[in-house]
């Protein structure tokens, strides 16, 4: 969670005190002492350092680090330096020693302090970490993000709003923010204190729609329905053009009974392309489901859904399918049944309810054609077996009938009744081919079946 920062290290004039200031230097002559040499060591010893840290050699980057401190200690970038590959090494009391020791040469170094942080960060130490980061806070906001992150973590939620309000008042709102300030709002189970912020924010700015509906979202989640519908109304006075508010109001309106508010609220959702396609499918499967109580809003369901045959998904096709069952208009259904089978091929209930359905309005050739494809997905379904015999006995196909219900019967387990109609269609296929005594047999264990139940 370190904020991310972009370190300089000038490699003209490396050391951050002036030490070693470079006057102009006659090449020619020979020096008188030693001191060019030294230098001349110091700094091969340095950019040695710098190199073996560029490759992740931090072994050798740490030698290079303790020659260059042999020969001048007090260079605060030497300790920063061997701080940045303790570090690395996860050698932490190393780090913080050698990072500590170049904070108290130059106290105010943003680059020392921030990875004296990092250590503390990394080894959990929160109460350590905290202390350095609030010496951080005056060089970048990223630093009291960080703060509040730290806040959280020591349960000091209070503080952590504080300096969240205090970020947002300065810089205006970001998500990370938002998503900090929910997640306390989550921890301290503070839905009053998350409400009031949204209302502060909504006083000083009325024409925010995103805050306006996380108002009406966060009374919805406290149960608080009846603010949740006057904050909707406020919206949709302040916004008249929005489209987002009409996900709320339909379930408003149809609450109150208001219900040809609510349908026009259904149609702009569902007309909108601001809308994503899952949002409108959930306001299609609630006005189905409205519908299908009742059923005198059946033309409004009929002209809303030739509206929006692209934004149905399968669940709300399925839905659909099964409304118009209820309702007697097995075509619609089956309509629906199949489209839903369209985006989803290997729902089992789909193919199931397709083919009883099928069966029902005596599609059998359908049915036998479409039991074999699904017999490919799921070949262990005796349901499967047993309406492909149905409906190859309807056809005539009486041997191969026996032969899918031979099949299908002996994956049943614990189901009497389709074992009793397993045993009917043998009954019926025999008897068709003449062979009477088994036709009996079955039809004597069917009836067995059935008195027992």
């Amino acid at each position: 969670m370190k904020s991310t920062k972009y370190i300089f290290i000038f490699l003209v004039g490396v050391f951050l005190t002036p030490q070693f200031t470079l006057a102009q230097v006659d090449f020619n002559k020979r020096p008188d002492d030693d001191l060019g040499n030294v230098e001349d060591e110091f700094q091969e010893h340095f950019f040695e350092a710098l190199k073996q840290k560029g490759i992740e050699n931090y072994d050798r980057a740490v030698d290079a680090l303790q020659k260059c401190l042999n020969l001048d200690s007090k260079q605060p970038v030497i300790y920063f330096e061997l701080g940045k590959n303790y570090n690395k090494l996860k050698n932490y009391g190393a780090a913080e020693d050698a990072l500590k020791k170049a904070v108290s040469m130059q106290p105010d170094n943003e680059w020392f302090l921030d990875e004296l942080y990092d250590v503390y960060f990394q080894q959990d130490d929160i109460n350590n970490a905290i202390r350095t980061i609030k010496q951080l806070v005056k060089y970048h906001p990223d630093y009291k993000e960080d703060l509040a992150s730290l806040y959280v973590r020591e349960k000091r939620y209070k503080q952590a709003l504080d300096i969240l309000d205090e970020l947002d008042e300065q810089y205006g709102l970001s998500e990370a923010r938002d998503a900090m300030r929910n997640d306390i709002y989550s921890i301290t189970g503070n839905a009053d204190d998350r409400i009031e912020n949204l209302e502060q924010r909504i006083a000083k700015n009325p024409n925010n729609e995103e805050n306006h509906l996380k108002l009406i979202y966060r009374y919805s989640q406290t149960g608080d329905k009846k603010k949740a519908f006057k904050a909707a109304k406020n919206l949709l006075k302040i916004k008249p053009d929005s489209k987002f508010v009409h996900l709320a109001l339909y379930k408003f309106y149809l609450q109150e009974g208001e219900v040809d508010k609510a349908i026009n609220s259904v149609k702009i959702a569902l007309a909108s392309p601001e809308i994503n396609t899952d949002a409108k499918a959930k306001v299609l499967k609630d006005f189905v489901s409205f519908v299908s109580k009742n059923p005198e809003y059946e033309s409004d369901l009929v002209e809303i859904t030739s509206q929006v045959d692209d934004n149905k998904d399968a669940e709300t096709h399925s839905d659909l399918g099964q409304y118009y069952l209820k309702a007697g208009d097995k075509v619609k259904a089956l309509a629906n049944f199949k489209e839903a089978l369209k985006q989803d091929p290997n729902d089992f209930k789909l193919i199931k309810d397709i083919l009883l359905l099928q069966l029902d309005m005596k599609d059998f050739e359908s049915v036998v054609t479409e039991s074999n494809e699904a017999l490919e997905l799921y070949p262990a379904q005796p349901i499967l077996y047993l309406v492909n015999g149905v409906a190859k006995n309807q056809l005539g196909q009486y041997e191969e009938a026996i032969e899918s219900l031979d099949t299908g019967v002996d994956f049943l387990i614990d189901n009497p009744n389709m074992e009793a109609d397993f045993y009917s269609e043998l009954s019926i296929a025999y008897k068709a081919l003449n062979n009477i005594t088994k036709s009996e047999t079955f039809a004597k264990k069917a009836q067995a079946i059935k008195a027992q139940q």
